[in-house]
């Protein structure tokens, strides 16, 4: 089995800043920061910095999505 810690290789984040969770989701800051202030989107806060786990932004998004119009 591969060291996931290898230095030379790629990590995919587990948690990223709210801009870059925006980014990620392809909404507005102000959609994202909405949806923390709601509840809606989990984060987490370490110190002064906040972030999103990939897969909290991934739930969000299916929870949020709509079936196709009748």
């Amino acid at each position: 089995m591969a060291n996931p810690f290898e230095p030379n290789r790629p990590q995919t984040p587990i948690a990223v800043s709210p801009d870059e969770a925006a980014r990620l989701a392809g909404v507005g800051r102000t959609t994202l920061y909405a949806a923390l202030a709601k509840g809606d989107l989990p984060s987490i806060k370490i110190g002064t910095r906040r972030l999103i786990r990939v897969d909290a932004i991934r739930e969000w998004l299916a929870r949020n999505e709509t079936g196709p119009k009748a």
